[in-house]
């Protein structure tokens, strides 16, 4: 059975802003927004400004970033985040 969780990561400058479970992130790609999912395919991409949407359990949760970058891997998403 494959995993539907991911784990999510959102640092910054100054240290860990976030880290927990998702079933869904939504990010800012420069290209344009894109959603990850549980077994996403390895990925490196640069994020514009704007919101960083985690759902759990129905639930979204909601980190505003003014740009970074993100690396999924593994079911681990980590963002190296710029603050506005």
């Amino acid at each position: 059975m494959k995993d539907k969780t991911l784990t999510i990561r959102i640092m910054t400058s100054e240290g860990m802003l976030h880290e927990g479970t998702a079933s869904a992130v939504f990010l800012p790609g420069q290209i344009g927004p894109f959603e990850v999912l549980p077994n996403h395919a390895p990925i490196i991409s640069a994020l514009s400004a704007g919101p960083v949407r985690m759902m759990n359990g129905g639930k979204e949760q909601r980190i505003d970033v003014g740009g970074g970058v993100v690396r999924v891997l593994d079911n681990v998403i980590t963002v190296c985040a710029e603050m506005e």
